[in-house]
């Protein structure tokens, strides 16, 4: 499913028009990655947490000349389903 069909979903289930569904979504996924970009965690009851993960710096080695490189700290989002979505499953 892309986000052109989740729009339709979301526009059947609720009534409204595609572009305010679109709108809807839109705000919905800007508001989890705002939070997500001050360091909260989002818990949707029932379906699941997203979370910032901070990977520390370390060595790694480039595959093509085997020479070790300094691999910077970066960050990820790390999802946990929740235990009514891995019912569903």
């Amino acid at each position: 499913m892309n986000k052109i069909e989740l729009i339709d979903v979301v526009a059947e289930a609720t009534g409204l028009k595609k572009v305010d569904a679109q709108k809807a979504l839109d705000a919905a996924i800007a508001g989890i990655a705002d939070a997500l970009k001050k360091g909260d965690k989002v818990t949707l009851q029932g379906f699941g947490t997203f979370e910032v993960k901070v990977k520390a710096a370390r060595k790694g080695t480039n595959p093509a000349t085997h020479e070790t490189i300094d691999i910077p700290e970066s960050k990820a989002v790390k999802f946990k389903a929740g235990k009514a979505l891995k019912d569903t499953l």
